[in-house]
């Protein structure tokens, strides 16, 4: 890998094992309408069936179940039986999309169901209030309730199912198991597991789009540290062509002797506005710097003159000392063809490539080529893939800084930029530096 990390922050291979498990626990969390069915936010098309598929085989297996046992086991008839059996289940399939009405129509179901059974033939010795096909059912209602309903919902459902069940044990027949503790114990559980899990997947839900928006806010700051970068380094450059003007304005009259008295004082009026411009100029350079209010230079680093193309070759070789083996072909004449803006832009292109080189590809081969023609500076770089017997990379995925230095630059010279990754794992990136102003084109 080299600077390709950078065009791909935030995605290393090595990350995607780890994020299942929260990949899964979004899937849990509550969906944004109250119509929405659950796993409405997986990702693939099969994840967001699952709920209708698993409460359909429920359904298809305890309706002739109920049906047989209440007709076999408690003598229910016929009638009784084949109603309850499909007031008890059926309602099962609305508890994907709406699952506090089916409880309740459920509830409605199981409740009656109880009481029929009540005058049943054969109830003693048998499961009553509730049937073990009516818990296995109801079971399922309650894992689709944890995974939707607030936890205030919650533990009312849970109090109620334990309220019915104790309304109904004053009417307990004789020689009956009673199941009511049972399926409040049960029903408790299930809906304290599945409520903890959509909690955790609401927590990762919050959580992501946290990232997300300190993803968008680094990137912004990034951006914003980079064009305080280039308008510091920018500086220079301007500063010396607005001090040229300014020598030239107040010396005219004295080169050019026998002057008329409007043209000196239109000279008079130049030197005054560009010396007015520098002081606007270092006033913001102090500002971009944070100098406070002594308008100092910031270090020893902000005096040195700007590097330019004609110091790349001391930057390759710099590179090269450090272990990285780069080739450089420098046209000759580069420096003196490029305007201040480009040769600085060049420079800094160059010096952001290698260091992502060195970063994410040590050992990798590169080459660094810089041609010019009458309107344009061109800069490749292009490495391979990381030596294998080099040392593992010094970063596993990067911030984007690079690039966006790079965009910036070449955005600020009117300039293309062209990024991306090769077959063999290399990267490559090139820069179209126009020679002429962009801005002095399109007026």
């Amino acid at each position: 890998m080299s600077n390709q990390d950078e065009a791909r922050a935030g995605t290393p291979a090595a990350a995607q094992g780890p994020r299942a498990p929260v990949r899964f626990t979004a899937v849990l969390r509550t969906p944004a309408r109250t119509a929405e069915p659950l796993f409405a936010q997986a990702p693939k098309a099969w994840q967001r069936m699952l709920p209708y598929v698993v409460v359909g085989v429920f359904v298809v297996s305890l309706l002739p179940a109920t049906i047989a046992v209440l007709t076999n086991d408690y003598k229910a008839g016929g009638g009784w039986a084949g109603a309850l059996g499909v007031a008890q289940t059926v309602p099962l399939l609305l508890a994907v999309t709406r699952p506090v009405p089916a409880w309740a129509l459920v509830l409605v179901a199981d409740t009656v169901g109880a009481v029929v059974l009540a005058h049943a033939d054969e109830v003693a010795g048998h499961a009553w209030p509730w049937t073990p096909m009516s818990i296995v059912g109801y079971l399922v209602l309650m894992i689709c309730l944890g995974l939707r309903a607030s936890v205030r919902t919650l533990v009312g459902v849970w109090l109620v199912t334990g309220a019915v069940g104790v309304v109904l044990g004053f009417y307990e027949p004789d020689g009956v198991t009673t199941t009511a503790a049972l399926l409040f114990v049960l029903s408790g559980s299930f809906l304290a597991v599945t409520g903890a899990l959509r909690r955790i997947g609401d927590a990762q839900a919050r959580v992501a789009e946290q990232e997300s928006v300190n993803e968008a806010e680094r990137a912004r700051r990034t951006l914003l540290e980079e064009r305080a970068r280039i308008a510091r380094e920018l500086h220079d450059v301007v500063a010396h062509h607005m001090s040229v003007i300014t020598v030239q304005a107040d010396s005219a009259p004295y080169r050019l002797p026998g002057m008329p008295g409007p043209v000196q004082e239109e000279f008079t009026a130049i030197a005054a506005s560009a010396r007015e411009s520098l002081s606007e100029m270092r006033r913001l350079l102090t500002v971009l710097r944070g100098d406070g209010t002594n308008g100092e230079a910031g270090g020893a680093g902000e005096l040195a003159p700007q590097p330019g193309i004609g110091r790349i070759q001391q930057l390759v070789e710099a590179t090269v000392r450090a272990g990285q083996p780069v080739e450089l072909s420098l046209a000759a004449g580069a420096e003196r063809a490029a305007p201040p803006a480009v040769d600085l832009s060049a420079y800094r292109i160059v010096q952001e490539a290698l260091a992502n080189v060195v970063r994410h590809a040590p050992g990798a081969e590169t080459r660094v080529s810089v041609t010019h023609d009458t309107s344009e500076v061109l800069v490749l770089v292009v490495n391979g893939p990381a030596a294998r017997d080099a040392a593992r990379a010094l970063e596993s995925s990067g911030t984007g800084h690079g690039l966006v230095g790079m965009q910036e630059r070449v955005r600020l010279t009117g300039g293309t930029l062209d990024t991306g990754p090769l077959p063999d794992g290399g990267f490559r990136v090139a820069a179209r530096l126009p020679l002429n102003d962009a801005s002095e084109e399109a007026s």
